[in-house]
């Protein structure tokens, strides 16, 4: 099992054309570790972002869909010194601030040098 997903996160990363993605799943299962594994063993840096109850997430993505703007608050959350090329950013509980989710599809046409990885057990059917 952990092969066979790690293998498909190491295809994903590995796309030149590639669109942040989204891990859905059950609670417990494993979304977590899985996007965390991915960011230490092939990343330069990751830069794990947790939206469950996080107030500040809210009010970043509460604003205009502004990249650079976006980016200084989730360094600023991180720690992480983000680099398009080397960093993965980790969005965790994504659906806690819907916004945030809504901002992928921004990403992906505004900045899509970004390699943005979203979890969460809540999500239904959305594609971004």
């Amino acid at each position: 099992m952990y092969r066979n997903q790690i293998e498909k996160l190491i295809e994903w990363k590995n796309n030149i054309n590639k669109k942040p993605l989204i891990i859905r799943g059950a609670r417990q299962v494993g979304k977590t570790w899985l996007m965390k594994e991915l960011g230490e063993k092939y990343y330069k840096n990751f830069a794990y972002i947790n939206f469950d109850r996080n107030t500040r997430m809210e009010q970043l993505f509460s604003g205009d869909m502004n990249i650079e703007r976006i980016m200084q608050g989730l360094k600023l959350e991180s720690g992480v010194n983000i680099n398009a090329n080397d960093t993965l950013i980790i969005f965790d509980e994504v659906q806690e601030v819907p916004n945030a989710l809504t901002s992928l599809k921004y990403f992906y046409e505004n900045a899509p040098e970004y390699n943005i990885v979203a979890a969460g057990s809540l999500l239904r059917n959305c594609n971004a």
